[in-house]
């Protein structure tokens, strides 16, 4: 695994959209895995600051996210799909039929995750976008997800509950079920981009480079892959 330290939030933004741009200019064609939450939505705006300048097009880009909440239509938002649109879909010139996530509304989860699973085995992806929970999950696979899995149904555990409920107007309303990659599908991408940022970070970034590769820390796979890096800024790499 590749490790690049920088001094914070933004130069880890710019060196995670340099990351996305040099995929997407090698390859217009790329399948991009995608993240949510805070710690790409700088990353999500400098590419959008690129769309705007004329310097980069998604317009053949194919894009699959890695996860969304049970329970929650793309229009609520609070929904990934809506999260998705607002910080990156509506702002660049993707075509939204090339964007994918999990329906959180499918009257059957588990034949979604099946059907997932199947379009992603169609949809290799170049380069994997990951945030890192605070307990070391990757997507929302909690520690002591098996590595073999494909896209599931999670229950949240407590502290991704806790860690999500800023975006929330109360903890009681974030769901405790999600839809999420498998972490065999995340592994399956060709380069692994993961990126943390903040003090609360730094054990699980401890535990993902130098400690034992283990499901109790779910990113500690990522020292498997043949292509993986790591960005995190000074606090988040402060026990490294």
């Amino acid at each position: 695994m590749e490790i690049i330290i920088v001094n914070d939030y933004a130069q880890m933004s710019e060196r995670g959209a340099l990351a996305v741009s040099e995929t997407v200019k090698k390859n217009p064609r790329a399948v991009l895995g995608l993240a949510t939450g805070s710690t790409p939505i700088q990353t999500y705006r400098l590419l959008i600051e690129q769309c705007e300048r004329g310097e980069l097009s998604f317009a053949e880009v194919r894009a699959v996210n890695l996860d969304e909440y049970a329970g929650l239509a793309a229009e609520h938002e609070q929904s990934y799909a809506y999260f998705m649109r607002k910080n990156l879909f509506d702002h660049i010139d993707i075509d939204l039929k090339n964007t994918h996530i999990p329906s959180g509304t499918a009257p059957d989860l588990q034949a979604e995750c099946e059907r997932y699973t199947a379009l992603l085995a169609q949809m290799p992806r170049d380069l994997q976008i990951l945030g890192l929970g605070s307990n070391g999950h990757i997507g929302f696979n909690e520690p002591g997800t098996p590595f073999s899995g494909r896209t599931h149904v999670v229950r949240l555990a407590e502290s991704t509950v806790r860690d999500n409920s800023r975006l929330f107007d109360r903890i009681e309303d974030v769901p405790k079920m999600a839809l999420t990659m498998g972490i065999a599908d995340i592994m399956d991408a060709k380069k692994i981009l993961i990126m943390a940022s903040g003090k609360n970070k730094a054990q699980a970034v401890y535990n993902t480079v130098k400690g034992e590769v283990s499901e109790s820390c779910p990113a500690s796979v990522l020292q498997k892959h043949n292509n993986a890096v790591l960005i995190a800024d000074a606090e988040a790499a402060s026990l490294l």
